[in-house]
């Protein structure tokens, strides 16, 4: 992923690309910038910010010193393996006052950002269910977390976001059929605020890849197609169906089906000119660490599910906010409520 991020930086406007940090410096591609092989050789360079996007083993680690030396950093996703090491990532950059952002790339997918735009716009009514799949074959670079960390923590973060609902509990089955240590797929079923469902099937088992999100409300269902950055939307029908035979396999109403035209660019260039943005001190339109954590704070609690066996509840958003920490990025006092509550930083909680 370092190398898609390389990409990105090289070319992106207002920003220069000072170097890249790799233990296989050959894979990095033929920018023109300095390659080492040291965290202290890459901010000797002078870097204003930083990308970490090591194994997740290591955020923690890197992601410390990094907030020691006083980097603004974007982590890529999961923020760290466990509650405790996002925990103290939130609090080492809330400490010093640093913009941290993590690569949870698919709320800037088009067609979720469309989807999200339609949803606060009304265009489904009241929300009944969200299912996801993300299923493909396994990723050789992965080897220290499973498929629940990895992959699942995309669903779990874009599903809050979306729908501007937190997750309030979860019920699991994982399992392990590649002979890797890690799950490789796992089946889960949410609550969230509001009687919200979830429904989210993952796994590195499959030959294909599918990238599906489904929300069904009110007024019908949209389907979202992160691959293809594709949005459709299934109408509620309100014209009745005479044909006997055909309404006994179609139903009694069918409705409009429409595909959007939607802008597609790049979710990784977006989410950089964020970043960028962020630290120079526009609106924060990333993705924080507080909301990260939420996310691993979640898929702990489905490995708990998945592990100990019937729902786990999942802890309530507030108790989140940076430990200690009475002031935030904003230089005035706010409630843990807050840090989920600003809609101006497009975060979780409406």
């Amino acid at each position: 992923m370092g190398r898609n991020h390389a990409r990105v930086l090289h070319a992106l406007d207002g920003v220069e690309l000072a170097g890249v940090l790799d233990p296989a410096p050959g894979l990095v591609g033929p920018y023109g910038v300095p390659v080492v092989t040291g965290l202290d050789e890459l901010l000797a360079l002078g870097v204003d910010y930083a990308v970490l996007a090591s194994p997740t083993g290591l955020h923690e680690e890197i992601g410390l010193r990094l907030a020691e030396a006083g980097v603004h950093t974007m982590i890529e996703k999961p923020l760290a393996p466990s509650v405790a090491a996002a925990q103290n990532l939130v609090d080492a950059f809330a400490r010093r006052d640093l913009i941290g952002a993590v690569g949870h790339i698919e709320r800037y997918n088009p067609a979720l950002q469309s989807l999200r735009t339609r949803l606060e716009a009304g265009e489904l009514g009241e929300i009944y269910q969200v299912v996801t799949r993300r299923q493909g074959p396994f990723p050789g670079r992965i080897a220290d977390v499973g498929v629940v960390m990895d992959l699942a923590t995309h669903d779990i973060d874009l599903t809050a976001w979306v729908t501007g609902r937190q997750y309030l509990r979860v019920a699991a089955h994982t399992t392990a059929r590649s002979g890797r240590p890690h799950e490789d797929m796992v089946s889960a079923v949410a609550g969230l605020e509001g009687g919200l469902m979830a429904n989210h099937v993952v796994n590195w088992l499959s030959p294909f890849k599918e990238r599906s999100t489904v929300i069904t409300g009110e007024r019908g269902s949209f389907v979202a197609d992160t691959l293809h950055a594709d949005l459709t939307f299934y109408a509620n029908g309100a014209i009745g169906t005479e044909w006997e035979a055909l309404r006994n396999f179609r139903g009694v109403a069918e409705g409009d089906m429409i595909r959007y035209a939607i802008p597609r660019r790049e979710p990784l260039l977006v989410e950089h000119e964020r970043f960028r943005d962020a630290v120079n001190g526009g609106v924060n339109d990333t993705v924080t660490l507080i909301q990260a954590l939420r996310t691993v704070e979640v898929a702990d609690a489905v490995l708990r599910s998945a592990r100990e066996g019937g729902t786990v509840d999942v802890p309530e958003a507030f108790v989140t906010a940076p430990r200690n920490l009475p002031e935030a990025h904003s230089g005035r006092a706010q409630s843990p409520r807050e840090w989920f509550s600003d809609r101006s930083s497009r975060t979780f909680v409406p």
